[in-house]
Protein backbone atom coordinates (compact mmCIF):
# COMPACT_ATOMS: atom_id res chain seq x y z
CA UNK A 1 0.00 0.00 0.00
CA UNK A 2 1.36 3.54 -0.85
CA UNK A 3 1.95 6.59 1.13
CA UNK A 4 -0.29 8.63 -1.76
CA UNK A 5 -3.69 6.04 -1.31
CA UNK A 6 -6.58 9.05 -0.03
CA UNK A 7 -8.39 7.74 2.11
CA UNK A 8 -11.31 10.06 2.01
CA UNK A 9 -11.95 9.76 -1.90
CA UNK A 10 -14.30 8.31 -3.38
CA UNK A 11 -12.54 6.13 -5.44
CA UNK A 12 -11.19 4.44 -2.18
CA UNK A 13 -14.68 4.65 -0.54
CA UNK A 14 -16.15 2.75 -3.42
CA UNK A 15 -13.28 0.11 -3.30
CA UNK A 16 -13.72 -0.66 0.18
CA UNK A 17 -17.63 -0.48 0.36
CA UNK A 18 -18.16 -2.23 -3.05
CA UNK A 19 -20.57 -4.95 -2.82
CA UNK A 20 -21.84 -3.43 0.43
CA UNK A 21 -24.60 -1.72 1.68
CA UNK A 22 -24.13 1.81 1.00
CA UNK A 23 -26.73 2.97 3.39
CA UNK A 24 -24.92 1.68 6.09
CA UNK A 25 -23.72 4.63 8.27
CA UNK A 26 -19.64 4.27 8.38
CA UNK A 27 -19.98 4.93 4.29
CA UNK A 28 -22.08 8.28 5.00
CA UNK A 29 -20.25 9.29 7.56
CA UNK A 30 -16.59 9.05 5.70
CA UNK A 31 -18.30 10.56 2.27
CA UNK A 32 -19.25 13.60 4.45
CA UNK A 33 -16.27 13.93 6.30
CA UNK A 34 -14.56 16.13 4.10
CA UNK A 35 -17.46 18.66 3.46
CA UNK A 36 -17.58 18.60 7.14
CA UNK A 37 -14.42 19.64 8.12
CA UNK A 38 -13.97 22.09 5.48
CA UNK A 39 -17.13 24.01 7.25
CA UNK A 40 -15.49 23.77 10.23
CA UNK A 41 -12.74 25.55 8.93
CA UNK A 42 -14.39 27.96 7.63
CA UNK A 43 -16.55 28.92 10.41
CA UNK A 44 -12.90 29.32 12.84
CA UNK A 45 -11.67 31.44 10.51
CA UNK A 46 -14.67 33.75 10.31
CA UNK A 47 -14.50 33.52 14.12
CA UNK A 48 -11.04 34.20 14.37
CA UNK A 49 -11.81 37.22 11.86
CA UNK A 50 -14.50 38.85 13.62
CA UNK A 51 -12.27 38.89 17.25
CA UNK A 52 -9.58 40.65 15.43
CA UNK A 53 -11.60 43.35 13.46
CA UNK A 54 -14.82 43.68 15.48
CA UNK A 55 -13.29 45.90 18.26
CA UNK A 56 -12.33 48.36 15.38
CA UNK A 57 -15.55 47.98 14.03
CA UNK A 58 -16.93 49.16 16.94
CA UNK A 59 -14.69 52.05 18.32
CA UNK A 60 -15.37 53.30 13.84
CA UNK A 61 -19.11 53.20 14.25
CA UNK A 62 -19.56 54.60 17.97
CA UNK A 63 -18.67 58.37 18.81
CA UNK A 64 -16.05 59.24 20.73
CA UNK A 65 -16.58 59.83 24.39
CA UNK A 66 -16.65 63.36 24.88
CA UNK A 67 -15.59 65.23 27.83
CA UNK A 68 -17.92 68.47 29.04
CA UNK A 69 -16.82 70.86 30.68
CA UNK A 70 -18.61 73.16 32.59
CA UNK A 71 -17.94 76.51 34.29
CA UNK A 72 -20.13 78.98 36.34
CA UNK A 73 -19.10 81.85 37.13
CA UNK A 74 -20.52 83.51 40.89
CA UNK A 75 -20.67 86.86 41.25
CA UNK A 76 -20.21 87.46 45.14
CA UNK A 77 -22.40 90.49 45.77
CA UNK A 78 -25.15 87.94 45.18
CA UNK A 79 -24.35 85.77 47.99
CA UNK A 80 -26.53 86.02 50.76
CA UNK A 81 -24.54 87.93 53.94
CA UNK A 82 -24.73 86.42 57.02
CA UNK A 83 -26.20 86.92 60.22
CA UNK A 84 -24.30 88.95 62.72
CA UNK A 85 -22.62 86.82 65.41
CA UNK A 86 -24.68 87.12 68.60
CA UNK A 87 -23.00 88.44 71.60
CA UNK A 88 -23.48 85.46 73.73
CA UNK A 89 -21.32 83.31 71.09
CA UNK A 90 -18.30 85.47 70.47
CA UNK A 91 -15.35 84.99 72.36
CA UNK A 92 -14.03 87.30 75.01
CA UNK A 93 -11.41 89.58 74.08
CA UNK A 94 -8.17 88.50 76.25
CA UNK A 95 -5.87 92.04 76.95
CA UNK A 96 -2.45 90.95 77.34
CA UNK A 97 -0.59 92.62 79.16
CA UNK A 98 2.85 94.66 77.72
CA UNK A 99 6.23 93.12 78.85
CA UNK A 100 7.85 94.34 81.57
CA UNK A 101 10.24 96.88 81.22
CA UNK A 102 13.89 95.92 81.32
CA UNK A 103 16.90 97.62 83.69
CA UNK A 104 19.78 98.45 81.65
CA UNK A 105 22.22 95.46 82.62
CA UNK A 106 25.76 94.41 81.48
CA UNK A 107 26.70 90.64 80.94
CA UNK A 108 29.40 89.20 83.40
CA UNK A 109 31.55 86.74 81.51
CA UNK A 110 33.38 84.53 83.74
CA UNK A 111 36.41 83.23 83.45
CA UNK A 112 36.93 80.44 80.75
CA UNK A 113 40.04 78.56 79.33
CA UNK A 114 39.93 77.99 75.83
CA UNK A 115 41.29 78.28 72.14
CA UNK A 116 41.93 81.44 70.24
CA UNK A 117 39.92 80.38 67.86
CA UNK A 118 36.74 79.46 69.67
CA UNK A 119 36.08 82.32 71.62
CA UNK A 120 33.55 85.40 70.18
CA UNK A 121 33.31 88.72 70.57
CA UNK A 122 30.36 88.77 72.30
CA UNK A 123 31.81 86.08 74.67
CA UNK A 124 35.06 88.39 75.63
CA UNK A 125 35.60 89.12 79.23
CA UNK A 126 35.26 92.26 80.10
CA UNK A 127 37.83 94.38 81.78
CA UNK A 128 37.35 95.31 85.87
CA UNK A 129 38.01 98.72 84.61
CA UNK A 130 35.25 98.15 82.14
CA UNK A 131 33.12 97.14 84.58
CA UNK A 132 33.71 99.23 87.59
CA UNK A 133 33.03 102.59 85.04
CA UNK A 134 30.11 101.35 83.33
CA UNK A 135 26.88 102.48 86.12
CA UNK A 136 24.72 99.54 85.06
CA UNK A 137 24.12 96.62 86.92
CA UNK A 138 25.89 93.72 86.30
CA UNK A 139 23.56 90.46 84.97
CA UNK A 140 23.65 87.77 83.04
CA UNK A 141 23.62 89.64 79.45
CA UNK A 142 23.66 92.82 77.52
CA UNK A 143 20.28 94.47 78.02
CA UNK A 144 19.67 98.32 76.48
CA UNK A 145 17.08 99.81 78.95
CA UNK A 146 15.48 101.42 81.60
CA UNK A 147 18.38 102.63 84.57
CA UNK A 148 15.52 103.02 87.25
CA UNK A 149 12.74 100.97 87.64
CA UNK A 150 13.08 98.12 85.52
CA UNK A 151 13.31 94.46 85.94
CA UNK A 152 16.69 93.09 86.01
CA UNK A 153 17.08 90.00 83.07
CA UNK A 154 18.37 87.69 85.88
CA UNK A 155 15.25 87.64 88.12
CA UNK A 156 12.96 87.04 84.68
CA UNK A 157 15.42 84.17 83.74
CA UNK A 158 15.51 82.05 86.77
CA UNK A 159 11.70 82.60 87.88
CA UNK A 160 10.13 79.61 88.82
CA UNK A 161 6.38 79.18 89.37
CA UNK A 162 6.13 77.72 92.93
CA UNK A 163 2.84 75.97 93.42
CA UNK A 164 2.23 75.67 97.48
CA UNK A 165 0.37 72.76 98.11
CA UNK A 166 -2.35 72.39 100.38
CA UNK A 167 -2.29 71.62 103.60
CA UNK A 168 -3.68 69.17 105.70
CA UNK A 169 -6.26 69.47 108.63
CA UNK A 170 -4.62 68.10 111.82
CA UNK A 171 -6.73 65.76 113.36
CA UNK A 172 -6.64 65.60 117.20
CA UNK A 173 -7.62 62.05 119.03
CA UNK A 174 -7.81 64.43 122.26
CA UNK A 175 -9.24 68.11 122.74
CA UNK A 176 -10.33 70.31 125.40
CA UNK A 177 -14.28 70.13 124.12
CA UNK A 178 -14.79 66.78 122.99
CA UNK A 179 -17.58 66.32 119.89
CA UNK A 180 -20.94 65.72 120.89
CA UNK A 181 -24.06 63.94 119.81
CA UNK A 182 -26.93 65.85 119.42
CA UNK A 183 -28.86 65.07 122.60
CA UNK A 184 -25.69 63.29 124.34
CA UNK A 185 -24.73 60.21 125.09
CA UNK A 186 -28.27 58.79 125.58
CA UNK A 187 -29.47 59.92 122.56
CA UNK A 188 -26.60 58.37 120.56
CA UNK A 189 -27.58 55.04 122.07
CA UNK A 190 -31.07 55.75 121.06
CA UNK A 191 -30.29 56.49 117.57
CA UNK A 192 -28.63 53.66 117.12
CA UNK A 193 -30.94 51.00 118.23
CA UNK A 194 -33.61 53.00 116.20
CA UNK A 195 -31.70 52.52 113.01
CA UNK A 196 -29.28 49.74 112.79
CA UNK A 197 -31.53 46.57 111.13
CA UNK A 198 -29.63 43.47 112.26
CA UNK A 199 -28.38 41.67 108.68
CA UNK A 200 -30.38 38.01 108.11
CA UNK A 201 -27.36 36.56 106.94
CA UNK A 202 -25.70 37.47 110.48
CA UNK A 203 -28.65 36.82 112.30
CA UNK A 204 -29.48 33.43 110.93
CA UNK A 205 -25.54 32.22 111.61
CA UNK A 206 -25.94 33.43 114.82
CA UNK A 207 -23.12 36.24 114.73
CA UNK A 208 -22.85 38.73 117.48
CA UNK A 209 -20.90 40.46 118.89
CA UNK A 210 -19.40 44.44 118.62
CA UNK A 211 -18.21 46.39 115.90
CA UNK A 212 -15.87 49.23 116.68
CA UNK A 213 -15.74 52.27 113.97
CA UNK A 214 -13.52 55.43 113.87
CA UNK A 215 -14.75 58.35 111.82
CA UNK A 216 -13.82 62.43 112.16
CA UNK A 217 -16.42 64.52 113.03
CA UNK A 218 -15.28 68.33 111.17
CA UNK A 219 -15.59 71.81 112.54
CA UNK A 220 -19.13 72.44 111.32
CA UNK A 221 -20.53 68.70 113.01
CA UNK A 222 -20.32 66.77 109.72
CA UNK A 223 -19.39 63.07 110.45
CA UNK A 224 -16.59 61.55 107.49
CA UNK A 225 -14.06 59.19 106.83
CA UNK A 226 -15.61 56.51 108.49
CA UNK A 227 -13.37 52.97 108.45
CA UNK A 228 -13.70 50.02 110.65
CA UNK A 229 -11.55 49.15 113.28
CA UNK A 230 -12.59 46.03 114.38
CA UNK A 231 -14.67 43.62 112.58
CA UNK A 232 -17.88 41.48 113.51
CA UNK A 233 -19.04 40.35 110.01
CA UNK A 234 -19.01 41.84 106.57
CA UNK A 235 -22.66 42.28 106.55
CA UNK A 236 -23.00 43.64 110.37
CA UNK A 237 -19.70 45.79 109.40
CA UNK A 238 -21.58 47.31 106.59
CA UNK A 239 -24.64 48.36 108.21
CA UNK A 240 -22.62 49.81 111.31
CA UNK A 241 -20.57 52.15 108.45
CA UNK A 242 -24.43 52.93 106.46
CA UNK A 243 -25.99 54.27 110.26
CA UNK A 244 -23.02 56.51 110.83
CA UNK A 245 -22.27 57.76 107.65
CA UNK A 246 -26.43 58.94 108.06
CA UNK A 247 -26.50 60.97 111.50
CA UNK A 248 -26.84 64.10 112.04
CA UNK A 249 -24.34 66.90 112.40
CA UNK A 250 -22.59 66.52 115.76
CA UNK A 251 -21.46 69.70 118.07
CA UNK A 252 -18.00 69.96 116.51
CA UNK A 253 -14.97 69.54 119.60
CA UNK A 254 -12.52 72.56 120.34
CA UNK A 255 -9.64 72.97 120.97
CA UNK A 256 -8.49 76.93 122.42
CA UNK A 257 -11.84 78.13 121.64
CA UNK A 258 -11.35 77.06 117.83
CA UNK A 259 -13.69 74.14 116.37
CA UNK A 260 -11.31 71.47 115.25
CA UNK A 261 -11.12 67.94 113.42
CA UNK A 262 -11.44 65.13 115.76
CA UNK A 263 -11.21 61.67 115.66
CA UNK A 264 -14.31 59.98 117.49
CA UNK A 265 -14.24 55.88 118.20
CA UNK A 266 -17.59 54.25 118.48
CA UNK A 267 -18.57 50.27 119.23
CA UNK A 268 -21.81 49.22 117.81
CA UNK A 269 -23.03 46.18 119.32
CA UNK A 270 -25.23 43.27 117.48
CA UNK A 271 -27.02 40.83 119.65
CA UNK A 272 -29.81 38.39 118.96
CA UNK A 273 -33.05 38.80 120.98
CA UNK A 274 -33.69 35.31 123.31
Amino acid sequence: MTKDIDLTSQKWLSLVFEGKNKDYGAYVLRDESSNRHFRALIIVTLVGLCAIFLPKLVSSVLPANQVIEQTTVVDLSDLAIEQEIPDEAKLPEIEVPPPPLLQETIQFTPPVITQDENVRDEDLMRSQQELSDNQVEISIANVEGVKEGGVNIADIATHHVVVQEEEKPKIFDHVEVPPQFPGGERELMKYLSENIHYPTIAAEQGIQGRVVLRFVVTPDGTVGNVEVLRSLDPSCDKEAVRVVKNMPKWSPGKQNGNSVYVYYNLPVSFKLQN
